[in-house]
């Protein structure tokens, strides 16, 4: 394949990025020094979606201008197919033959702005409904209100099919940080209601981080989950207001339990860390979050068989504010640091009012960047980034080199573009990479070989079983920590004696690696929901009686070639065993395929992403 780069890939748009409202901007933030970024400033940013609106298509590029100090990336263009594909399995969720043509001729940051500005084609919410899964089926026997399964083929179906496979895989990783679960929504309509918020994360993926953390605080889904919906403030029987958000809003959206360095370190005082807030910051800020509820309306539901269905659209509606609900007490947050603030109670609108203090001042913690920037680059390039790779994303999202703190367009990118994500040194390194999550391999396998659903409902469901599924599933975290902690270390390893760690691994066991297995011998070879979702497989076929060719295909989109040569020998040597010709009948044929794609799957280097 030659190699044509594009010299125009140096460039990327430098339009600043904008708040979701017009009268609401983007605060950089007076406690955080303006760090001009030397990694790719992409700052375009969605246009309208209001906070936990629908979902809007970005603006399109409309010009390229200069990307700023271009010259401090070492890797601005693909010199092999390998690296090509390892860029695409990294920033998408998937690699085929014409998108790493596509990456060599335009080069990583053309290819990667053009990608992230692709529109978000149809909404999930939007899809439920063109299913015929909505209110206007509310009298379905199927009892579609009291159902999830459609939620999980949403996911799915989103993940598989979506030509915005960069906003996917974006969004993917920030549904593992913002955590929602599907396991967690007991009302009427609550595949809706996961999809509404899914619908946020892929809205506000290369906005905004503020305007994302107000999406996501009022966003239904989140107040069920984490109890802010329909909570109220104290009273003279005892009563007092719920904790749960106040608490992980800070613990696990925006600064963490310590205090940390720029690089993602902790901050030590006598040698230990300093507590990032405190148990009096957690109920002073749950006074903040009182008096929000789901924002149903009179005249939205219907009774079937005795009982009043409501509509959806309270599913996918921002929650309303009920003044007389919210804490008439004030609040007061990171008493003795700079960040203090008090917020003071008032009448009408003053808890609304508040809101957007109490965000604003998180948002303006100097934890956040590092914070983000390092769960970030776990969920999408490695485990144990070094301090020096979180410094740099940090100082992007800090600010994008034009004065706006938050960017997420830019964040996202100077994570995919660093040059501790492109070099190739990094393949040779034992400490570097990430087990590759089992729904991502999935979802992969799926792209690749073109799986397709026939009656379009996409009825793959729920794979968290570990004993005979996957052993996870999007949107299906066991609890708001998502599937694993970001310092989970595996007991007794070499990674444990390094310490470092290995988040995926958490989930990891040996029930769950045979039944990833056998899952995945069944749907290779079968395809699933009684055959309505069957892979084509036909580049592969073709291929069916050369092994050499079918390996290093697979090697090559599956693998980014990172397959050792002795493991390929050992594939191609099965393969040849089962002595397939061209003559061979199409059974055989397909059968050196799935035995071909099954190997790589199970083998080490594909199971650990590079």
């Amino acid at each position: 394949m030659n190699t044509v780069v594009d010299r125009s890939s140096k460039e990327l748009l430098a339009q600043p990025n904008q708040a979701a409202h017009a009268d609401e901007p983007v605060r950089s933030g007076a406690l955080v020094p303006s760090v001009l970024a030397s990694t790719a400033l992409l700052s375009a940013c969605l246009g309208g979606g209001g906070s936990g609106g629908e979902a809007t298509a970005p603006q399109p590029i409309s010009d390229i201008t200069t990307l700023g100090n271009v010259e401090d990336f070492s890797f601005e263009s693909a010199t092999t197919d390998a690296e090509a594909a390892r860029f695409l399995l990294q920033t998408q969720m998937s690699a085929s033959e014409g998108e790493v043509t596509s990456v060599r001729t335009r080069g990583f940051a053309r290819y990667l702005v053009e990608r992230m500005d692709v529109p978000i084609a149809q909404t999930g919410f939007d899809w439920l409904d063109a299913r015929g899964y909505g209110f206007s089926n509310v009298a379905s026997p199927d009892n579609y209100y009291d159902q999830s399964y459609m939620g999980d083929d949403m996911a799915w179906q989103q993940l598989i099919t979506a030509p915005d496979a960069v906003r996917k895989r974006a969004s993917l990783a920030l549904s593992e940080f913002f955590v929602v679960s599907l396991n967690g929504l007991d009302i009427s309509w609550r595949s809706h209601f996961i999809a509404a918020y899914w619908d946020v994360l892929n809205t506000h993926a290369f906005g905004n981080f503020r305007n994302l953390l107000e999406a996501i605080t009022l966003n239904p889904a989140m107040g069920l989950y984490l109890n802010t919906r329909g909570n109220q403030k104290a009273n003279s029987s005892g009563r007092a207001p719920d904790e749960n958000y106040a608490r992980e809003v800070m613990q696990l959206f925006t600064i963490g339990l310590h205090d940390l360095n720029l690089d993602g370190t902790e901050r030590l005082s006598g040698g230990r860390p300093i507590e990032s807030y405190t148990s009096a910051d957690v109920s002073n800020l749950a006074r903040v979050f009182t008096g929000w509820d789901l924002d149903q309306r009179p005249g939205e539901s219907t009774v079937v068989n005795g009982r009043t269905i409501p509509t959806t659209d309270y599913a996918r509606r921002p929650m309303r504010f009920i003044q007389s609900r919210n804490s008439e007490i004030g609040a007061t947050l990171f008493v003795g640091t700079p960040l203090s603030v008090t917020i003071s109670p008032g009448t009408a609108n003053s808890g609304t009012a508040a809101l957007k203090v109490a965000l604003d001042t998180l948002f303006n913690h100097p934890n956040v960047g590092p914070f983000f920037a390092k769960q970030m680059i776990q969920r999408l390039i490695t485990s144990n980034p070094t301090p020096a790779y979180v410094a740099r994303v940090a100082s992007v999202f800090n600010n994008n080199g034009r004065g706006v703190r938050g960017d997420l367009k830019a964040t996202f990118a100077a994570i995919w573009l660093d040059d501790e994500a492109r070099s190739p040194a990094a393949l040779t390194s034992n400490t570097y990479g990430k087990l590759r999550e089992p729904m991502l391999r999935f979802v992969q396998w799926a792209r690749t070989f073109g799986l397709a659903s026939n009656n379009g409902r996409w009825r793959i469901g729920n794979l968290s079983d570990a004993s005979s599924q996957l052993g996870q599933s999007p949107l299906r975290s066991p609890s708001v920590f998502n599937f694993f902690r970001p310092g989970y270390v595996p007991p007794a390893t070499q990674i444990a004696s390094n310490g470092q760690v290995a988040p995926e691994f958490q989930i990891v066991n040996e029930t769950s690696v045979g039944g990833y297995l056998n899952y995945m011998y069944g749907v290779v070879r079968n395809g699933l929901f009684g055959g309505d979702m069957v892979p084509p497989y036909t580049a592969e076929l073709a291929l069916a009686a050369s092994p050499v060719a079918l390996i290093e295909r697979l090697n090559l989109l599956m693998c980014a070639g990172q397959i050792s040569q002795a493991n390929r020998t050992l594939m191609v040597s099965a393969l040849d065993s089962r002595n397939v010709t061209a003559n061979s009948s199409a059974q055989a044929r397909r059968d050196n395929v799935f035995a071909a794609i099954l190997m790589v799957m199970a083998c080490p280097e594909y199971i650990v992403q590079k």
